[in-house]
């Protein structure tokens, strides 16, 4: 037997150690921040199937060696979860991984159409997030709000959250398309009476961009 296999299972154990039901996200970046970038042990915390090892993992994973391929089979991986766990961790890969690079950049963009709902929700809320991150490229605001008329009220929930997440920024943003936004989530109905915790701002896009839109016009 290999002598190195136990001491790499107990690189992963120590850390699984360090993880439980108190863990909180900045915990997992503190821990991430040791580690650095190690794939191999990414991979080893992501065969747990557990939500917050994945979530750490997925901080020290190799944004080199993810290839289509393995994008796919985190996504299919991700299916096992929750419907909360598979979007946080859907997102949280997005913001650590697939912005950092050009390529995967390039990937998420093809994913409009993608028959996984989870990449789908990965394209629309990477452009919510160029807009509401002041990075606003708003030469297909027109455009993106036209797939979204034509997609919205048929499209999975988490898919249909992260398109309505897009108008709603392209309404801050772009007073040119905003009357156009604040009358789609008329039109829809979208979250129009979700109750929201006390300083969080409402999905219903009508509400959401006149409080951030009020917001930018007083700072």
């Amino acid at each position: 037997m290999s002598k190195n296999k136990p001491a790499e299972m107990t690189k992963a154990e120590n850390i699984l150690a360090q993880i439980n039901s108190n863990t909180k996200l900045g915990d997992l970046r503190k821990i991430a921040k040791d580690i650095k970038i190690d794939h191999e042990l990414a991979m080893e915390l992501w065969s747990t199937k557990e939500f917050l090892p994945r979530l750490l993992a997925i901080l020290i994973m190799d944004k080199k060696l993810l290839s289509e391929d393995v994008l796919n089979k985190l996504d299919q991986d991700m299916q096992n979860h929750t419907y909360d766990e598979r979007n946080h961790l859907m997102d949280w890969l997005l913001a650590n991984q697939l912005t950092k690079d050009k390529k995967l950049i390039a990937l998420m963009e093809s994913w409009e159409n993608s028959p996984s709902a989870l990449q789908r929700r990965a394209f629309w809320y990477y452009k919510a997030r160029l807009r509401w991150m002041g990075q606003t490229p708003s030469d297909n605001n027109a455009d993106l709000l036209s797939a979204i008329e034509a997609a919205i009220t048929q499209e999975e929930p988490e898919v249909q959250w992260a398109m309505n997440f897009t108008a709603g920024w392209i309404g801050v943003y772009d007073p040119s398309n905003r009357a156009r936004c604040i009358k789609l989530g008329e039109k829809t109905g979208l979250y129009k009476d979700e109750m929201v915790s006390k300083g969080c701002t409402p999905d219903y896009l009508p509400e959401f961009i006149a409080i951030e839109v009020n917001k930018r016009n007083h700072n």
